[in-house]
């Protein structure tokens, strides 16, 4: 139970409370964001250039708890556990993730200081810089830069990773980069947490890669394009891409037909000759049975006259003979005639 205040709340903590109670009720966007090492003239230039899409508050953890309190929203309780030293609170009618992508676009490069943790490889590359021989020469050495004196500037000759990802960043490296006006950092609002008030959504961590989301959404859109095409979906972006689609099945269609028509043709002939053939060989077989059938009778008939000269008696013999001479008697008598 929390114990009853014993001097009563002054009037300005008040107003505080009821502003940011106001400002709640009729924003859409609740956001938190960490300003923590962010220098005056950057926050102030942060807050400038956002001022038309967000108005930005700092105020203390207990009166925004309190504000919270009086709207009497369950879900907005999850942002006091966010809510730490160095927040700034932004009320917008923006969606969540769009003010926290202009958040992320105004960061401000900075400087590296001695024991901060490297963001990612620190990497000095390969070139002329503009500073002059003398103490610096060694300074490069001690960091690994391996340098050479062209034109009288100092030139690195390859290029080298001096920190890694990760890693504290030394005094030396911290000097060096300055030298060469290197600023591995980036400043600005970091967005931590976010609360739609029309949706009645928590977002508890907002992390936005716009390179990434770029990428993925080209790979969405080619595999979109490529669906809509295979599934004949007709619009601007795909009309093209269909008419390919029916010129190379067209061609397609004409092969086939080419194919099919030579193939037909082929088994048209094989049939034919096959016809021929088999009209040839009928021919041939039927002829062999008719000369078959003709030898069949000649010996048929030779046979039966063998066998009447074979039951003919003598006398029928002789007669027959005897007749066959008197006609070739008669015949040569009507020649001499």
């Amino acid at each position: 139970m929390t114990p009853k205040r014993q001097t009563p709340i002054p009037e300005y903590k008040k107003k505080l409370v009821a502003e940011l109670v106001d400002l709640i009720k009729n924003s859409r966007t609740i956001l938190l964001a960490s300003v923590k090492n962010l220098p005056g003239p950057q926050y102030q230039q942060i807050v400038k250039k956002i001022r038309e899409k967000a108005f930005v508050k700092l105020p203390k953890k207990n009166l925004f708890i309190r504000a919270i309190e009086e709207t009497k929203n369950n879900e907005l309780k999850k942002l006091e556990e966010i809510f730490k030293d160095s927040t700034a609170v932004l009320f917008s009618n923006s969606d969540s993730f769009d003010l926290a992508a202009d958040l992320l676009q105004n960061k401000s490069p900075a400087k590296a200081k001695a024991g901060q943790e490297a963001p990612e490889d620190i990497r000095i590359e390969a070139g002329p810089t503009d500073l002059p021989p003398g103490p610096a020469i060694s300074e490069l050495g001690a960091v690994g830069l391996q340098v050479e004196v062209k034109d009288g500037k100092i030139s690195i000759k390859e290029p080298k990773v001096i920190v890694e990802k990760g890693q504290e960043i030394t005094q030396a490296a911290c000097d060096i980069m300055s030298k060469l006006d290197i600023m591995p950092f980036s400043i600005g609002f970091i967005p931590l947490s976010a609360y739609d008030t029309k949706e009645n959504k928590f977002y508890e961590e907002i992390e936005i890669n716009a390179e990434e989301a770029i990428s993925e959404l080209r790979e969405m859109y080619g595999k979109a394009l490529a669906f809509s095409v295979e599934i004949g979906y007709t619009s601007e972006d795909t009309i093209k891409f269909l008419i390919g689609k029916a010129a190379s099945h067209e061609k397609a269609l004409e092969k086939f037909e080419e194919e099919t028509s030579s193939e037909e043709k082929e088994n048209s002939e094989e049939k034919k000759d096959e016809e021929n053939k088999e009209t040839k060989e009928n021919s041939e077989k039927r002829e062999e049975n008719t000369n078959e059938k003709g030898t069949t009778i000649k010996t048929e008939e030779g046979n039966a006259s063998e066998e009447r000269k074979e039951n003919q008696t003598p006398t029928e013999n002789k007669s027959s003979d005897e007749s066959r001479e008197s006609s070739t008697d008669g015949k040569s008598a009507g020649e001499e005639k």
